[in-house]
């Protein structure tokens, strides 16, 4: 009996042994989740850069996504996520404390572009003159709702107003529940044009234009930062240098969208 019990505490013995050198690294690591929100016109790129993360690093990342200004207020707001990614300007978001100014990690910016339904013509919208013809000629324009929170909507409604043309363009115009929802608007034939993010351009049903001039549309860039209630900073310092990473770049760019890599 004395045997039997020494053979069955050395071989718990080294179980253990065996669980703490091979185990405990890997369960800790898959214990530790990094919450993640940002605006929608950046969620595709995200989506493909998790996987990568996860295998590099052993973390999990939840990820939710809005409109910018929603985000952006989420934040403000004190709801706890570990890496906010938010749109500029955030005076508020950096008066409300909830944020390390120190952690800004500049992503990506993207612009606001048109959409045709899939092989309808091209309109001209290399200048602003040529923008603001193609938008008094079309019968119909799709884009998000700014009154929803949405940064590509409240970004083209300055756009008509620098072209002077917002109040004869509002009988056209059709809001849309985000960028998604306006290309599909122009995929079924709803809508004659669409405007949105060129990285939430992902309709099948759609036929890209391109950019609107910068000079009546500035891109919009994307900001990532530490939350002041990351659980594990160092999972979110990992995540941000990911996800500002020349690889990240690649998909980014791949995305309808730009980076200084």
């Amino acid at each position: 009996m004395v045997a039997d019990w020494e053979d069955v505490m050395k071989s718990l013995l080294s179980s253990a042994i065996i669980a703490l050198v091979l185990g405990t690294p890997h369960s800790a690591r898959a214990q530790s989740e990094v919450t993640l929100i940002a605006p929608g016109g950046i969620q595709a790129a995200i989506e493909q850069l998790i996987p990568g993360f996860e295998r590099k690093t052993g973390h999990k990342v939840k990820a939710t996504f809005g409109s910018g200004l929603g985000t952006k207020a989420q934040v403000t707001r004190g709801e706890a996520f570990d890496v906010p990614i938010v749109q500029p300007p955030f005076p508020e978001l950096l008066a409300s404390g909830f944020v390390i100014p120190t952690s800004a990690t500049a992503l990506a910016r993207v612009e606001v572009g048109i959409a045709v339904r899939q092989g309808a013509p091209k309109p001209d919208i290399s200048t602003p003159e040529a923008l603001r013809r193609a938008l008094m000629a079309a019968k119909s324009v799709a884009y998000p709702n700014a009154a929803g929170g949405a940064a590509a909507g409240v970004s083209f409604e300055g756009t008509l107003k620098k072209l002077g043309i917002a109040e004869p363009m509002e009988p056209k115009l059709k809001r849309a529940q985000g960028g998604a929802g306006a290309m599909a608007m122009v995929a079924k034939g709803e809508a004659e044009i669409g405007l949105t993010f060129l990285s939430e351009m992902n309709d099948p049903g759609i036929d890209i234009v391109g950019p609107l001039p910068q000079k009546v549309s500035s891109p919009t860039a994307l900001v990532g930062f530490i939350s002041t209630h990351a659980k594990d900073p160092a999972a979110a310092r990992a995540l941000l240098e990911y996800l500002s990473s020349p690889d990240a770049s690649a998909v980014y760019e791949a995305h309808h969208m730009r980076t200084n890599h």
